[in-house]
């Protein structure tokens, strides 16, 4: 039985984390950690979330002597923190020589000069990033498997890369075109006006300059073009994608590039009918629709996930199943 530690376990994700471990019988909490100045250090998780009255542990600060307490006891930590606190903290732990799964961006561009434009800091771990493997579970299974820093993808990225990576060979060079919309609990637990769930009404953000968009362009190879939207709905992702195939591609051709999904028990995948969010909320499934038009060689697909399971920590714990190997 393997032993994880969970770092920002207060947060929306560290919550569902810590639900799906708790579950796992061949896993173990460690221990539940906040920062050391977090208003939430000393109070039971089932506190902060009633409908995980069923789990006990109490949100410790995360110490020097909590850090210490994590090398001797645990085989792997996951981190559900700020882009910059994973930054330090995933490379400590890892050359420590725990096993890390980050939710955060900070490993998720192997070009350290991304950092700067799309998180706000300098990269400082050129060798921690070096080893660092992007977690998109169904597609890089082998590298989860051998590589001790896991830098699990984000919510949009995981939507759009679900649903782009099996036709990217039959892509023409127009950019394809994302419009995602996810619930306001991607933005985090923290309370702020704009989205708060009153005041959200349906509309774009981050347009042509959102750090999603290098992270889906990059692990495509191909520019795309998305915008995010936030919905009035608590979680879930519904991305809706358009694409230009080239000449000759026939509705067998998608369908035989989607077949690399068959032995994937948590992606489905339908022709001619589109998914729903509340197909997946809740599970760590991804459900994708597509509709060709051989005239145009458009193809439309539609993914959805839900944004704090496929989108953050199922696919962590899937990763961590890989690189068990369980």
């Amino acid at each position: 039985m393997k032993s994880i530690a969970i770092i920002g376990a207060s947060g929306y994700t560290g919550a569902q984390i810590t639900s799906l471990i708790e579950a796992d019988e061949n896993l173990t909490v460690q221990g539940l950690y906040v920062s050391e100045n977090s208003l939430d250090k000393g109070k039971p998780l089932s506190e902060l979330y009633p409908s995980y009255s069923h789990i006990s542990y109490t949100l410790s600060p995360l110490s020097d002597e909590a850090k210490m307490l994590i090398l001797q006891q645990a085989d792997a930590v996951v981190l559900a923190t700020d882009h910059a606190v994973s930054l330090h903290l995933a490379a400590w732990f890892y050359q420590k020589g725990l096993a890390v799964f980050d939710l955060s961006g900070a490993y998720r561009f192997s070009d350290m000069q991304q950092y700067p434009k799309w998180y706000g800091f300098d990269h400082e771990y050129q060798e921690v990033l070096a080893d660092a493997v992007y977690g998109l579970a169904e597609w890089n299974n082998e590298e989860i498997a051998n590589s001790k820093m896991i830098a699990v993808p984000g919510c949009y990225p995981t939507a759009s890369l679900t649903a782009l990576k099996p036709i990217a060979p039959l892509l023409t060079d127009a950019f394809p075109v994302i419009n995602a919309v996810s619930g306001v609990t991607g933005a985090g637990r923290k309370a702020q006006l704009h989205t708060s769930f009153c005041e959200v009404s349906l509309t774009p953000y981050g347009v042509l300059g959102h750090r999603h968009q290098p992270e889906i362009a990059t692990q495509l190879g191909q520019e795309v073009i998305f915008t995010p939207h936030l919905g009035n709905f608590k979680r879930g992702i519904l991305a809706t994608i358009t694409v230009q195939l080239k000449s000759g591609t026939t509705e067998a051709d998608i369908a035989a590039a989607y077949s690399v999904y068959d032995e994937a028990p948590l992606i489905t995948v339908k022709q001619n009918q589109f998914p729903k969010v509340d197909d997946v909320v809740n599970t760590p499934n991804c459900h994708l629709g597509w509709k060709f038009d051989p005239e145009t060689h458009y193809l439309v697909v539609a993914s959805a996930i839900d944004n704090l399971m496929k989108g953050a920590a199922s696919q962590a714990h899937q990763c961590i199943k890989i690189h068990f190997n369980y």
